[in-house]
């Protein structure tokens, strides 16, 4: 049961849907919301911790019923470093710094999440930068050379194409962070079109292969978002491919550049090219079977004809910044829309299931284009954060990578003094509160499943240890603004009291973390259970505040509870 207690007067915003889906899945959707059901979309999806209970948007008077054992429609055993991010290849030396200047920062920020999950964040190096770079042998003391774009756009590429440089010390930001993970990625943008871009190819894998040793190379990656090089397909950021471009043409440049890379690895470093240690996450495409590119065709054609395809993996915004009509609460702060876009995905990935390769979604966040102020870079982008993972976990996806760049909005964090300052975002903070939520997936087996509520406003989950209830979280996506244009003082926040019946729990009482700001469209003023993990206190390592309510303690009185939860927050509900 869900009861709200205080209406804010003049928080509610005009819901504005993004749909991504057909209409046939949206219908589907909302009828799931409608009814309380945990509506499975996709092949393997789960999504309900209830057994035959219904969720409450205030109008039922009957308690959430949760079970105190894992439901059959849980999670499959989370992975381990479910909480990951994909940083931007140009961008990477940004974030990680080298070896004279190692950015702590950055390091401190990914400890915390691996202190919750008993792995730290694999990392990503990728993106449009990835397939647009050549290796400079030249540059001795500069990573990055984004400035080489207009030197190179006639010459050595072919007109109209542009570049930038990296020069050898790039690879010394695989070697800051320690126990990390990478995937590298190489371009098949410009390797497969002119001699410039292949001898790159060639130059950089035995480089990248000494620095990703010792166990830091998770896998590889050849080509970003292949289904947009096309000229037929105008949003892609540089139109790599002049004449056909279908599955055919790509598996066959695919299969080109990653023998050569094998060849070359076996050479450099014959202990990356053995079958277990050699392999890809593939097709990273935009948007499945939206182009000349198909998911099945891709693999009918010969994708994975080696066995080196490891993990299949697309990219997923919730929308892009030129859509009309986004808004906070519209886009972000809107639990069906999240449902619906990653229906979308799990709808593709149904053509490979056969395969039992695992599934990630390996570049995602808010809005494409590096997200918009106001909507990305807010507490509101937070609390989507958190519910995009939790849902993403509960739908059986092995790992989501949140795309990162210097100077975006939805960072984050930002690594480095720039056009910004440096700073731990509000985004970060969802990532902490969804790895609490998730928890230890290395110590025992996490699975989770998903409380089904009726608002698109809302939602909740159940995390589950070694078959148990450990947690319960609950989002309230209601929009609340802090700083309402033409009001001196905030509206009052209302609030929802959610009320939990769960049969047979042996627990007592239950701990409160909550994740908390001023309101929706704050940027700053965030903690999560009183932890700040700013960049100005302790440069990212937590600190405990002390204007900040924590140490609460519910009761469980007759195998119920009830929690109050204010409008644009979340919470935690650990059983002890």
């Amino acid at each position: 049961m869900a009861t709200r207690t205080t209406q804010a007067p003049g928080s509610r915003f005009k819901r504005r849907t993004f749909l991504i889906l057909s209409t046939c899945i949206a219908i589907m959707v909302a009828i799931a919301l409608a009814v309380g059901l945990g509506l499975g979309l996709s092949r393997g999806g789960h999504n309900s911790a209830s057994s035959g209970s219904s969720g409450s948007n205030g109008s039922s008077g009957s308690p959430i019923i949760i079970s105190n054992v894992v439901p059959q429609a849980a999670s499959q055993p989370v992975p381990e470093a479910f909480i990951s991010f994909a940083i931007e290849f140009g961008h990477f030396p940004d974030f990680a710094g080298n070896f004279s200047t190692p950015n702590i920062f950055s390091n401190n920020l990914l400890n915390n999440i691996g202190n919750l999950t008993g792995t730290k964040p694999y990392i990503r190096v990728g993106g449009t930068s990835a397939d647009e770079a050549l290796y400079n042998v030249s540059l001795q003391t500069t990573a990055v050379n984004r400035n080489a774009r207009s030197r190179h756009s006639t010459g050595s590429l072919p007109n109209g194409i542009s570049s930038i440089e990296i020069g050898e010390t790039f690879f010394e930001s695989y070697g800051t962070w320690p126990d990390t993970k990478y995937t590298h990625a190489f371009s098949l943008g410009l390797a497969g079109i002119c001699a410039a871009g292949w001898s790159s190819l060639i130059a950089t894998v035995p480089i990248a292969c000494k620095a990703l040793g010792n166990g830091k190379l998770l896998w590889w990656e050849y080509g970003n978002e292949p289904d947009l090089y096309s000229n037929s397909n105008p949003g892609g950021p540089q139109q790599l491919r002049r004449g056909p471009w279908g599955d055919s043409e790509y598996v066959s440049q695919w299969q080109n550049g990653t023998r050569q890379i094998r060849e070359t690895l076996s050479q450099a470093c014959p202990d990356m090219a053995t079958a277990d240690a050699y392999g890809y996450i593939a097709p990273s495409f935009w948007l499945p079977d939206n182009n000349e590119l198909t998911i099945g065709g891709t693999f009918s054609s010969g994708l994975n004809a080696d066995n080196d395809v490891k993990l299949i993996s697309f990219h997923n915004y919730i929308a892009s910044t030129s859509d009309p009509g986004i808004s906070l609460q519209g886009t972000l702060l809107n639990h069906t829309n999240t449902i619906q876009s990653i229906a979308q995905q799990l709808d593709q990935y149904s053509f490979l299931a056969n395969t039992s390769i695992p599934f990630i979604i390996s570049e995602t966040n808010s809005l494409s284009d590096i997200g918009a102020p106001g909507i990305s870079d807010t507490f509101g982008a937070a609390l989507w954060t958190m519910d995009y993972n939790l849902w993403s976990a509960s739908q059986n996806i092995s790992r989501v990578h949140m795309q990162q760049g210097t100077n975006f909005f939805y960072n984050a964090w930002q690594p480095i003094q720039s056009n910004m300052a440096i700073a731990t975002n509000p985004p970060y903070y969802g990532s902490i509160a969804a790895a609490a939520m998730l928890g230890n997936s290395t110590a025992s087996e996490v699975k989770i499943a998903n409380i089904p509520l009726t608002s698109s406003t809302e939602a909740a989950y159940a995390t589950y240890v070694d078959g148990k209830l450990a947690r319960i979280a609950v989002i309230n996506m209601q929009g609340y603004n802090a700083t309402e244009s033409g009001r001196q003082t905030p509206p009052p926040r209302g609030q929802l009291s959610y009320v939990f019946s769960i049969p047979q729990v042996a627990s007592t009482s239950a701990s409160v973390r909550r994740l908390i700001a001023n309101g929706s469209d704050s940027t700053t003023g965030i903690s999560f259970d009183g932890y700040s993990y700013a960049y100005d206190l302790q440069q990212g390592v937590p600190v405990l505040l002390g204007n900040v309510t924590r140490g609460e303690s519910i009761s469980v009185s007759n195998e119920t509870l009830t929690v109050q939860l204010m409008d644009s927050s979340a919470v935690i509900l650990d059983f002890t």
